[in-house]
């Protein structure tokens, strides 16, 4: 029969409660008993040397008067004789004739003293040591012994029992508080399979336990996973609308080549259909960069040097800004060390940021390429002079397929600024967009925390 989750660690808190008393039972049991000997030793050895002293200064019977007084004393578990070398009593208190003989000396054993009553299976702490010609018999009953350690056993006995009692209303209780987590993270998950992505797993208000921690890393996937399904469905329309047009005009390009006698003007409606061509491939080939961008993992992130990356950058584009009757400048603002990033999606970032500000920066104006390094952050940051972008459009324009009115007469698919938040995601960063009064300043920033981390 297989066990519940419940069942097994009510097991297993059960179990542990139980060898943990045990154990400490044992311990506890095993402490006594051997201080309770050792007291037992040391007290028999002390009287015998009392015994001893006296048989040798007033003979055998000198003992007799020193049971007498011990018995007054209410001593009845006193042992003290002087026995021959059959262990027959000559004087003093014990059996008429006890069971050690042949009589040899030892310092201290326990034994059944006599096999006679009222003798009879009474256990006795003794010792022996000869004096003269006779031996000294000297110790104590252990009745009062056995009865007192009885107790104790009874009473760690009681006392284990009471601890597994309440060991397993404990170990109810931690398994309920467990399931009762448990269940909440399960009731979550079986929701957003059923397709409700809303819904998270409560944290505690002072939380931080190992649930707390693991609700908040569901939490955090399920954002994620939400905010990808979003994405999806707004890529997905997007596409279907945005691909819809230059199919269109694909279309009714082909078909005005195809009836145009003219060779020139064929040319020119193939021309046209060719760049019609080249928009859906770019639109395309944008869409597998951010895919490939969320997709990466961060063992691929390389440790490189940022201000060399900006400086090829800067190479490969002063000419095309030149060209477009632009200046193009870099400026670095502290000294950037070595950090992990992904060299590729990273130039594919930045060149992105710099065609936005090429495509829509007035001609005869100013991009610069600027690298800020701070003491908590690093910024890849490309600051233009055009028309900028509204506040209450910047989260439109980071979106995916997420076009401006103003740009709807350029070509484009509106996919460079969501490139350049995916690869900003994939670094720990983000996308910031400020105005440059007047332009558009648009900054990657990632936290030296999150490189590190990746490094």
């Amino acid at each position: 029969m297989k066990l519940s989750v419940t069942a097994r660690l009510a097991l297993l808190a059960f179990g542990l409660i139980l060898v943990s008393n045990l154990a400490l039972v044992a311990l506890v049991w095993n402490q006594i008993h051997n201080n309770a000997m050792s007291t037992l030793r040391r007290d028999t050895l002390e009287q015998s040397d009392v015994f001893a002293g006296l048989v040798r200064s007033g003979g055998p019977t000198a003992i007799a008067k020193a049971v007498s007084d011990a018995y007054g004393r209410g001593d009845d578990a006193l042992i003290a004789m002087v026995v021959d070398g059959e262990g027959r009593r000559l004087a003093g208190r014990g059996p008429s004739t006890a069971d050690i003989a042949p009589v040899e000396f030892t310092t201290f054993r326990i034994i059944r003293i006599a096999n006679g009553p009222p003798w009879f299976r009474r256990e006795a702490g003794i010792a022996i040591r000869p004096v003269g010609r006779y031996w000294l018999v000297s110790g104590r009953l252990l009745d009062d012994w056995q009865q007192e350690q009885r107790a104790i056993e009874r009473a760690l006995a009681l006392a284990a029992l009471l601890s597994l009692v309440l060991g397993c209303i404990g170990g109810l209780v931690l398994t309920r508080y467990v399931t009762r987590r448990l269940d909440r993270v399960a009731g979550v998950v079986e929701a957003v399979a059923g397709g409700d992505l809303s819904r998270r797993v409560d944290l505690a208000a002072a939380g931080g336990d190992a649930f707390d921690r693991l609700a908040a890393r569901l939490n955090a996937m399920l954002d994620k996973i939400e905010r990808l399904m979003t994405e999806l469905r707004v890529m997905t329309d997007s596409v279907a609308h945005d691909l819809r047009s230059p199919l269109a005009r694909l279309r009714s390009k082909a078909e005005s080549a195809m009836t145009q006698a003219d060779p020139a003007a064929r040319d020119a409606a193939l021309g046209g259909l060719i760049a019609e061509t080249d928009i859906v491939m770019r639109m395309l080939t944008m869409l597998l960069e951010i895919g490939r961008s969320e997709a990466v993992s961060r063992d691929r992130l390389i440790t490189i040097h940022p201000a060399d990356l900006v400086e090829e950058i800067a190479d490969l584009y002063a000419p095309v800004a030149e060209e477009a009757g632009m200046r193009f400048s870099v400026e670095t603002d502290g000294i950037p060390l070595p950090m992990a990033l992904h060299r590729e999606l990273m130039s594919q970032a930045i060149t992105n940021l710099i065609d936005n500000a090429l495509n829509h920066a007035s001609e005869g104006g100013s991009i610069t390429l600027r690298l800020l390094a701070r003491p908590e952050s690093l910024q890849f940051q490309v600051e233009d002079r055009g028309p900028g972008i509204a506040k209450a459009d910047h989260d439109q324009a980071r979106r995916r397929f997420g076009r401006l009115d103003g740009a709807r007469t350029t070509p484009g698919a509106g996919l460079g600024l969501a490139l350049v938040e995916a690869v900003a995601r994939l670094h720990g960063g983000h996308l910031a967009l400020a105005d440059n009064q007047p332009g558009l300043i648009a900054a990657i920033i990632i936290p030296l925390s999150a490189a590190d981390a990746f490094g």
